[in-house]
């Protein structure tokens, strides 16, 4: 029963989970969140569901708030709540509050910074393609939109149109987002059988040297791990030290402890 609830809220709308949190709240909070919470869901799209949330986007949502003028903490405080929310409700799976946070950029022309390339595997990459081309069908959705908006007069302000080209440059802002991680990331095979060396999706059983204890890991994108499912991210100290090593290997991690040191019993 309770994964079936689980299931059910994890079906709703972010549009719906997000009027669900405003009015959970007391009439004075609600309207000091409710502004930039719309904000998020508007640039999401509030007919997607909240299981498709995914990390890299708050990640990038967050970036384009940082981009942005303006009390930067203050606006992604009410979004953060929502989140924060969200997983103790049951309506998303993982945590994803703390991917909401701004990344201290340098002072550096642009020309010299060097560009971060994502590692992709195949579902990574077409999870990225569909989304693209969720976006690339609303921005006609919003096209419609700014029309309607601009052909109404009776509005002094015309607040369906400003909020129109609101909408506009969020979708815009998210499609030139992805088609940045689509064509710079890098795509990775997962790992062939027959290939005995670690590699993405390996799943691979250790041996802690020093106390002889079996632990056992699959080599996963930095988007996919989940320390708990004993998932680790192939850009991981540990990860970094099991890429390419054979069943038999010792392998040595850096940790605050000191060295631990790790056998590769087998590689699956």
């Amino acid at each position: 029963m309770k994964q079936r609830q689980r299931v059910n809220k994890q079906s709703l709308s972010l549009g719906e989970a997000a009027l669900s949190f405003l009015t959970s709240l007391p009439p004075e909070e609600r309207k000091d969140k409710q502004q930039e919470v719309n904000r998020f869901v508007l640039w999401y799209g509030k007919e997607r569901l909240t299981s498709q949330i995914t990390p890299v986007e708050v990640a990038n949502y967050a970036g384009w708030v940082g981009a942005s003028t303006g009390d930067i903490t203050r606006r992604l405080e009410p979004v953060r709540a929502f989140l924060t929310y969200a997983k103790r409700e049951g309506l998303v799976e993982a945590s994803l509050a703390p991917h909401l946070r701004v990344k201290a950029s340098p002072r550096t022309p642009l020309r010299t910074r060097p560009k971060q390339q994502v590692v992709l595997t195949p579902e990574d990459y077409a999870q990225l393609k569909s989304q693209l081309a969720d976006l690339e069908e609303e921005r006609g959705r919003i096209a419609e939109e700014l029309r309607r908006a601009a052909a109404d007069k009776d509005f002094r302000e015309n607040a369906p149109l400003q909020a129109a080209r609101e909408h506009r440059d969020q979708v815009e802002a998210q499609i030139r987002q992805l088609q940045a991680a689509i064509s710079t990331g890098v795509l990775v095979e997962e790992k062939p059988a027959e290939e005995s060396a670690v590699r993405l999706g390996s799943k691979v059983i250790l041996c802690d040297i020093a106390s002889g204890k079996k632990l056992t890991y699959t080599l996963v994108t930095k988007n996919e791990a989940n320390p708990a499912k004993n998932k680790i991210s192939i850009v991981s100290p540990l990860g970094k030290a099991l890429l390419n090593q054979r069943q038999g290997d010792v392998v040595k991690v850096n940790a605050p402890a000191g060295e631990l040191c790790y056998q590769i019993e087998q590689i699956e």
